[in-house]
């Protein structure tokens, strides 16, 4: 299993970002797939939610309204679209996806968001 996150940066207060994470290694389609994201001193975060047939999505109260996730399985991707970034969010972002039956769980190396003036 391989998940390999993407679209970091440095971006200004206000401005927007969009994250991949590309999934190889197992059947993508079958997964609910998940964003967290790492701040130094602070355990990580959950901020999103997507399950494997795209019927719902979940978010955590701080991002609710600004951030979006979507996938596309025919491609093996999940999107975290941010928009109006503060500077806050700055963070190491990750997905994640976890074996609802083995309870294994799988993380990329994560992407670094910079948000600053």
């Amino acid at each position: 299993v391989q998940l390999v996150e993407s679209g970091g940066g440095w971006v200004q207060p206000g401005g927007s970002l969009r994250l991949s994470c590309l999934a190889s290694g197992f059947t993508f389609s079958r997964y609910d797939m998940n964003w967290y994201r790492e701040t130094p001193g602070k355990e990580r975060e959950f901020l999103a939610r997507i399950t494997s047939a795209r019927t719902m999505t979940r978010y955590a109260d701080s991002v609710k309204g600004r951030f979006t996730i979507t996938r596309y399985n025919a491609q093996n991707t999940v999107y975290l679209q941010m928009n109006s970034l503060k500077p806050e969010v700055t963070a190491v972002y990750y997905c994640r996806t976890q074996n609802s039956f083995t309870r294994n769980q799988w993380w990329g190396q994560g992407t670094q968001v910079t948000v600053s003036s």
